[in-house]
């Protein structure tokens, strides 16, 4: 019989309850022992992040190819045009639903450090380079080696992203679920993970009912566009939904999607290119529910987020997670850099959005895939006839 392994949701959640539970008896010094682990950990994902960011932006950017037709740009334009739309979406219904049932600063810097548990050493991991660094480096290379043709330097890229791919899938995601014990466990220590669990309930039920309408938006939107009943439409894509949901792929839902996507009356030679393209650049979904768990923390524990610097943040994480569905959780990984160095994050608030991403997964790629399901309707409309 195979050995039977639970996946990485179901590992969230044990994390999250069992530190929850060891936390409000364990001592101080295995709480410091803990601490010293995340500590460490937060280290390697800043140093993990902007090499990420090189290995898979890059030479998704050198794909797109200079003889790159006017679909394949159509496709990227509508792909990031949904997903920078769906991040501000989620910041104008987020910012004014959640104060509603949210307590403003309830995790506040002196609250959490009412009670400190400092680690046993802290070593630090210098990254390379900072996050814009390399979102300008990867653009300015990939752009590049598209006009001068270089395939060496795309090779190696290439083969920099299979490394970079191996580290995430192999280290960095396997420990992710010790990362949020540890932080759940120092929580319940201190005192406060009531407010966490309860205030996380509702974060994460916020995202899961904004993703389905944005999904409707969608659908409205291409229905007007292609004359079609957008509500019959988005009814073929549940099958596509669920499964993306259940496997918390966009990549691995392909064949499902694209099935879906023919329901609609679309032409194959359109659905099996946008499909496939749209799954590693279009992040409607995952965006949503990262900028959700985003804004939540920042409310609770009452740091300010300018709107200015929100846009700023949106932008550029459209462009981070272009390529991040080929790796799990890599929309997420994509991302912490971005949400200390530009929204002003610390390692815990950081900690803390990971663990809502991560706590329900599946809706995010669920919204993801059947979004693309709109654009293959659009595109169909636009080129159909060409």
């Amino acid at each position: 019989m195979k050995k039977l392994k639970p996946g990485l949701f179901v590992k969230v959640l044990i994390a999250i309850a069992a530190g929850a539970l060891l936390g409000m008896v364990a001592p101080e010094v295995l709480v410091r022992i803990f601490k010293t682990f995340n500590t460490l950990f937060a280290q390697l994902l800043k140093f993990i992040v902007p090499l990420l960011v090189l290995g898979l932006v890059t030479p998704a950017i050198a794909n797109v190819g200079r003889g790159a037709g006017k679909m394949l740009l159509a496709v990227l334009a509508i792909a990031y045009l949904s997903t920078i739309c769906s991040g501000f979406f989620a910041h104008v219904c987020g910012s004014n639903l959640m104060p509603h049932y949210l307590q403003a600063g309830e995790l506040s810097a002196e609250t959490m450090s009412a009670k400190e548990f400092l680690p046993y050493f802290d070593l630090k991991i210098p990254p390379l380079c900072d996050i814009m660094t390399a979102l300008v480096f990867s653009f300015m290379l990939g752009v590049g080696m598209i006009f001068i043709g270089s395939g060496a330097l795309k090779r190696g890229f290439d083969e920099f992203g299979e490394i970079i791919k191996l580290t995430i899938e192999k280290a960095i995601i396997p420990l992710l679920p010790w990362y949020i014990f540890t932080m759940m466990c120092e929580m319940s220590a201190k005192g406060v993970i009531s407010v966490v669990l309860g205030s996380g309930a509702k974060i994460i039920l916020t995202g899961v009912v904004l993703t389905l309408i944005w999904l409707v938006i969608q659908y409205c939107i291409a229905g007007a566009i292609a004359g079609k009943n957008p509500f019959k439409c988005l009814w073929n894509m549940i099958p596509a939904y669920l499964t993306a949901f259940s496997i918390c792929s966009s990549s691995a839902a392909i064949p499902v999607t694209a099935s879906c996507a023919k329901k609609n009356g679309l032409e194959d030679d359109i659905v099996d290119f946008t499909i496939p393209l749209c799954s590693t650049v279009h992040m409607c979904g995952s965006t949503i529910k990262l900028a959700v768990s985003a804004i939540a923390v920042a409310y609770i524990f009452g740091v300010p987020v300018p709107f200015a610097v929100y846009v700023n943040f949106v932008l550029m994480q459209g462009i981070a997670a272009v390529a991040a569905p080929g790796v799990m959780g890599g929309v997420l990984m994509a991302s912490v850099g971005l949400l200390e160095s530009i929204m002003g994050f610390t390692p815990d608030q950081t900690a803390l959005v990971m663990t809502l991403y991560l706590a329900l997964d599946g809706y995010g790629p669920g919204c993801n895939v059947t979004g693309d399901g709109a654009i293959a309707i659009v595109i169909d409309k636009l080129f159909k006839k060409k």
